[in-house]
């Protein structure tokens, strides 16, 4: 390169010369010329020596440059091949990195499940047993409570039975023995000649009656009504009965002279129609002074303390009966009322079973909720075990395709990018 400036600049100051020198004579002109193109082949001379050596030279170059192209691409693929060798090694191990890993993924998700699994399944069987156990305890306890009231109630029931048994035994025995007794021993008539006397044995007999039967909460003797009225005895009965009224009363003295021999069958029917007269006396008492709209029950309760005048009015005198029955009271003798007791006993049994019946039923619905809570957990743990089996699922999905990623790979069905699967990350 240096050389080629040299003659540029020789070419130059020639050109410049020749310029400057127009005005010389024509002999140094031709002199000049001569020199001139002496100076022309000389540097053409050159310029084609130079242009063989500058070819030449850019032959070599081209030479070594291709030559150290051709090592350079030969060293740059064998580089290529032994990237793409790694690469390969690489990618494999990756995969087989990636397969165990997801081998051992595989097997802890499935032991996880297989442990919740087990151990859902004790907490399940414990909770189960233990509602067993409690229910099976409180069932137990109603159970026993039910039996316990029952056993003391028909205890309670059979010892009044029996006590009114040898009662009803030893009323018999002392009828028979007054009826037998003709002198040293006072009449009936006399033994309750006056209604003070006669009112308080009715109403000891009742009370006797009730107490026997009954139990304490049932009742209340000499009860005063709203009204200012005082009634013998009255019976707590649960609603819509309510309380019931009993007043005792003993109609004696015509009742008696009914049947006294010394008196015509004018008198007789005479004493029979005040005996009608004050057993309807008794009952409009009755009906007007224990029967009260929203305190006492609809009907009320006369006791006659003698079976033979509960007798004598049932057997003739329905009328007086049916009177009663219209004015809402009942007559009654002591057999009959202890009819009514026990009705009245049987029946605060009842509330007492319906309460006991409540308290199972409160039970049962405790035990229904329990085992609604259960069955929502039993629900819960189905949706996971649906999930883990979907995500199981899913594993093996992957797993599959990675699998059919090795086979391609094992063919050499590498004319495409080796893309790996994604893999769920559900």
């Amino acid at each position: 390169m240096l050389e080629i400036l040299l003659i540029i600049a020789v070419l130059v100051l020639v050109i410049v010369l020749l310029v400057t020198q127009r005005k010389l004579p024509a002999l140094a002109a031709q002199v000049l010329e001569q020199q001139h193109r002496a100076m022309l082949s000389d540097l053409h001379d050159g310029l084609n020596k130079q242009g063989d050596r500058f070819i030449s030279s850019q032959s070599e170059q081209s030479e070594r440059l291709r030559a150290a192209v051709s090592e350079e691409l030969r060293a740059t693929r064998d580089a290529v091949h032994v990237l793409q060798a790694r690469q390969d090694a690489l990618r494999d191990e990756m995969l087989t990195q990636t397969l165990a890993k997801l081998s051992e993924q595989a097997r802890a998700d499935q032991e996880l499940i297989q442990t919740s699994f087990r151990n859902a399944t004790q907490h399940l069987s414990g909770s189960v047993e233990a509602m067993a156990k409690t229910m099976d305890g409180r069932l137990e306890q109603i159970s026993g409570r039910v039996s316990e009231r029952l056993d003391e109630g028909f205890k309670k029931t059979n010892e009044t039975f029996v006590s009114v048994m040898s009662r009803l035994a030893t009323i018999d025995e002392a009828q028979k023995k007054i009826d037998g007794l003709t002198t040293n021993v006072v009449s009936l008539q006399e033994l309750l000649g006056d209604k003070r006397s006669r009112g308080a044995f009715g109403e000891v007999q009742l009370e006797a009656l009730i107490r026997n039967i009954m139990p304490p909460q049932g009742y209340a003797m000499q009860y005063t009504l709203p009204n200012g009225t005082r009634a013998d005895c009255v019976l707590m009965l649960p609603e819509p009965t309510g309380m019931v009224a009993v007043d005792a009363k003993f109609p004696l003295e015509n009742y008696h002279r009914m049947f006294d021999s010394a008196l015509s069958e004018s008198d007789k029917a005479l004493a029979a129609r005040q005996f009608k007269a004050d057993i309807k006396k008794h009952v409009d008492d009755i009906s007007s002074k224990y029967i009260l709209p929203g305190v006492t029950s609809d009907g009320a309760v006369m006791f006659v303390p003698a079976e033979a005048v509960f007798a004598e009015i049932h057997a003739h005198h329905p009328d007086v009966v049916d009177y009663a029955m219209q004015r809402r009271v009942w007559v009654v003798s002591p057999t009959t009322l202890m009819a009514v007791l026990n009705t009245a006993r049987a029946v605060l049994k009842d509330v007492e079973t319906r309460k006991q019946v409540h308290i199972i039923k409160d039970e049962l619905g405790k035990l229904g909720r329990d085992f609604g809570r259960f069955d929502e957990r039993m629900k819960k743990l189905a949706d996971h075990i649906r999930q883990a089996n979907k995500d199981v699922d899913d594993v093996q999905i992957s797993s599959r395709k990675i699998t059919e990623q090795f086979a391609r790979i094992e063919r050499v069905e590498l004319g495409s990018p080796v893309v790996l699967p994604e893999i769920s990350q559900s």
